[in-house]
């Protein structure tokens, strides 16, 4: 994958940890600051991917195989990088995004790979939160599919997550979930302020 003079960062974490919340303050905080940056979601963010998002999301009366679903996160993730993402790293943008890594450390990773080109955030932020907890903020909010797995579906994410952070711990920062809303955004901003002003030199 050909370096980019933008950097990326991205939000990852379990239902209900407030993913979305960050990344829309994250974003705030870089245009305050007159840094050119763009906001953006997976799944979705593109027309392609919206329609896969509703599709994914949605309480179905028909299965979809784990191989399947993974290859329609996929196409989400191809076509982001490809219509969104990529231009405007291109461009020298900030990016931030929320949700962006897949879940099964193997055949996700080489599939993950294909899809992406290999491009991989400059910054994964980790909003880790136990699965009980997460669900139970969620449900206040609305819920959907994903909301109705077992609590071992949603145990086996974070444990995968806490996985991935482990073994890049340089490119992954792990935060509390718990903590106030603020507090988080500026932990996150304090972490990726310095990363972005020496990137940009």
């Amino acid at each position: 994958m050909q370096a980019h003079p933008g950097f990326l960062i991205t939000f990852e974490g379990g239902e209900g940890c407030g993913k979305s919340t960050q990344a829309r303050l994250l974003y705030n905080k870089l245009q305050q600051h007159s840094i050119a940056s763009l906001l953006t979601q997976e799944p979705g963010g593109t027309p392609l991917g919206n329609k896969i998002r509703s599709l994914l999301k949605i309480k179905r009366d028909f299965p979809i195989s784990p191989l399947s679903e993974l290859f329609l996160f996929s196409a989400c993730r191809s076509q982001l990088i490809q219509d969104v993402i990529g231009p405007a790293l291109d461009t020298g943008r900030v990016v931030v995004c929320d949700r962006f890594s897949a879940l099964d450390l193997k055949l996700i990773d080489a599939i993950n790979t294909s899809a992406t080109g290999g491009l991989k955030p400059d910054v994964t932020i980790l909003l880790d939160i136990l699965p009980e907890q997460g669900l139970q903020r969620k449900k206040k909010v609305h819920e959907d599919r994903f909301d109705s797995e077992e609590l071992s579906f949603h145990q086996s994410i974070r444990e995968g997550y806490l996985d991935l952070a482990a073994k890049e711990p340089g490119r992954w920062l792990v935060l509390q979930a718990g903590l106030p809303v603020n507090k988080l955004s500026q932990l996150a901003w304090d972490h990726v302020r310095p990363l972005i002003a020496r990137g940009r030199r």
